[in-house]
Formats: structure tokens, C-alpha cells, sequence
């Protein structure tokens, strides 16, 4: 049977998405363009028995979410590039802490101020910790509204499983599309916090907890980094998640994620018409990033001997792409910046050029 479906813009999936997966605490402040998630939530969270603030700024924002992860309860912020940035101290606190949150990034141009226009350039911000201190995110970034929707979901369930901040990586142009989803279930998920042990909910019936990230008795916070690296490397070998096309036969692979790599695709398949050998890796968890989908390139009969990287950046997921191959593959890039969104025209021009 086929499930109906609703359209829906990118903010507005995320938001009753997270609704649908048990979120009950939402803290945010405006700004372009992912305004519709505090929007939507404003409305929803009450009708779902769950608390909307907007707060002050971004930066109170982030600690209201820190302070609500603390009693067990599914917290969720949401801003746009420069908004995330004022965020950053409050990521690397929870990420301290081991607590779960889910960050919703629709990224704009910059640097600075920018523009509202879609764009990549927060890969780095993303992937490598955008704050102080040694920590990781685990970044997921939809291509689709649809999938905006499962990753949402899933997003909760990976910031449980681990106790650490999940940023969804959008862009403009996903925040803003509309789409058909699958619709949503009438009923909200409901969470237990008494399975986890480590809240603050009231210590009448067992000993205090304690939540803190700030460690002078000397060597209590490598001790902590240490057992957090440990942490990063479970995710990294059970969590990477990629989607591939046509490696098999193919002499250029083209990579690129999010809302880009749906015009990467046409542009493989109109290559494909014109028989150029064109194949596609999309990468879907950010960090950690999808390695074995490269070093699986390498072991295979018929070898790539070209990969084209396409950012809507100046090539930052590039680097990582460079570091999956070491020097077994040529790699090149085209980007575009502060708004500028590339083109299947562009792109296949690239492709021949480089065939």
C-alpha cells in the first residue's frame, strides 16, 4: 500500500520531525533562512507538550539546550551560519559534558554576515569542531526533504546512543524547497529519561550526579579526552554513511553532498548519455566521514583514475577527500561561493574538460 504523502518545506520537515522523535525542547533565535523551524516549532511544541523559547540570542540559546539535555529530555536548537558560530563555546560544553543535542545548521553564504543566499562553506565549522578543546560532532547532510525528515529522526537517536551533539548540515536551497513527504503519524514519540542514569533529575533515590566539564585536579581532563577519543572511534567505525553510483566502470567519480549532489547526479547521467564513464560517491554522514567508500575505489578491477569534488565552498570537503585516497587518485575541484550555486551545464563542462 502507498503511504500518502504532504508538502512540506526542508525547515518545516525538520522541525515536526523532531517533534515526531520525541524533541520536547526547542530554544532558538531568528534568523535567514531557516526562520520557518523556530516559526513552526513555536506553534507545535505546545500542541506536542513540549517547551518553545525564543531566546535572547544564540548564545542563550545553546545553553538553554545544555541545561535541558541535563534533565534527559530530546533538546534542539536551529540558526544559520553565522548564528551556529556564536554557538560554538556551548557545542564544545555539551560535547564536554557527553550530553545529546541535536544542532540544525541551514547554512548561508559568508564569511561574515554574508548573505541568505545557499551555501557549503560551514564544512569545516562542522566536521572538525567548530569550538575549543579536542571534540567531534557527528554531521549528517540531507540531500532531500525526505530525507531531511529521517536524518532528524535518526539524529536523536545517534545523540542518545553516544551522549554527543548531532548537527544536521542543510543549505538554503533545502530549507526553503518544498517536497513531498511521507506524512506523519498522528501520535508523538514519547521518551523515558529513567533509563538514563547519568541526568540531573533529583537525587532522593540515588546518589548525586555530577555534570561538568571544567577538570583542574591534573589529569582528570586527559583522562576524559581520552575516554571521548574512544568514543570517536566507535562512531567512526559503526556510524559513516555514503551513497554510490555506477563506481564500477567508471574513470571520473564525481563527490558531493547535500542539495549539490542532486545536480552532481544529473550531471553523471547526462555524461553517461554522452558515454563518459561518470560515477558518484555521496557522502551523507560528514563526520565521520565515509572513508571506506573511497579505499573500497582503490581495491576495485577497474580503478577511477580521476574524482571531481563539487562544494558549494572554495573546497573544503575536498581536503578530507584527498586524505581518504592519498595519492592513488588525481583529484579535482569546482566550487562555487557566497551564494553561487553550480550548475549540471557547469559541472559536465568540468567532467569534459578533465575526461
Amino acid at each position: 500500500m502507498t503511504k500518502s504523502k504532504i508538502l512540506m518545506t526542508g525547515n518545516e520537515a525538520i522541525a515536526e520531525a523532531a517533534i515526531q522523535a520525541g524533541c520536547r525542547f526547542y530554544a532558538g533565535y531568528p534568523i535567514t533562512p531557516q526562520n520557518e523551524i523556530p516559526a513552526y516549532m513555536s506553534r507545535r511544541m505546545p500542541e506536542a507538550g513540549g517547551i518553545f523559547i525564543q531566546a535572547e540570542s544564540e548564545l542563550a540559546a545553546i545553553n538553554m539546550v545544555f541545561g535541558a539535555s541535563l534533565t534527559g529530555e530530546r533538546a534542539m536548537t536551529s540558526s544559520s551560519s553565522p548564528g551556529i558560530s556564536l554557538k560554538q563555546e556551548g557545542i564544545s560544553y555539551l560535547a564536554g559534558c557527553q550530553l545529546p543535542a541535536v544542532i540544525v545548521n541551514i547554512m548561508r553564504g559568508g564569511p561574515g554576515l554574508g548573505n541568505i543566499a545557499p551555501a557549503q562553506s560551514d564544512y569545516f565549522q562542522a566536521t572538525k569542531g567548530g569550538g575549543h578543546g579536542d571534540y567531534r560532532c557527528i554531521v549528517l547532510a540531507p540531500s532531500t526533504v525526505q530525507e531531511a525528515v529521517d536524518l532528524t529522526k535518526l539524529s536523536f537517536d545517534l545523540a542518545d546512543k553516544y551522549r554527543n551533539p548531532v548537527i544536521i548540515l542543510g543549505d538554503g536551497m533545502l530549507g526553503q524547497m518544498m517536497e513531498p513527504v511521507e506524512r506523519f503519524a498522528t501520535k508523538h514519540e514519547t521518551r523515558n529519561t529513567n533509563n538514563k542514569s547519568w541526568t540531573l533529575t533529583g537525587a532522593k533515590n540515588r546518589k548525586p550526579n555530577i555534570i561538568r566539564s571544567l577538570l583542574l585536579k591534573e589529569g582528570a581532563l586527559e583522562e576524559l579526552n581520552n575516554l571521548i577519543q574512544e568514543k570517536y572511534q566507535s562512531i567512526q567505525e559503526k556510524e559513516t554513511r555514503f551513497e554510490a553510483f555506477n563506481l564500477d566502470d567508471s574513470s571520473i567519480i564525481l563527490v558531493a553532498y547535500g542539495t549539490v549532489a542532486r545536480i552532481a547526479k544529473q550531471a553523471m547521467l547526462e555524461a553517461r548519455r554522452k558515454n563518459i564513464k561518470v560515477g558518484l560517491i555521496r557522502p551523507i554522514s560528514l563526520w565521520p566521514f565515509p572513508v571506506n567508500a573511497f579505499t573500497k575505489l582503490l581495491t576495485t578491477k577497474h580503478q577511477p583514475r580521476t574524482i571531481l569534488v563539487i562544494e558549494m565552498s572554495t573546497g573544503q570537503m575536498v581536503e578530507d577527500v584527498k586524505l581518504s585516497l592519498g595519492d592513488k587518485c588525481k583529484v579535482h575541484f569546482y566550487g562555487r561561493t557566497g551564494g553561487g550555486i553550480p550548475t549540471e551545464e557547469e559541472i559536465l563542462k568540468q567532467i569534459e574538460k578533465i575526461h
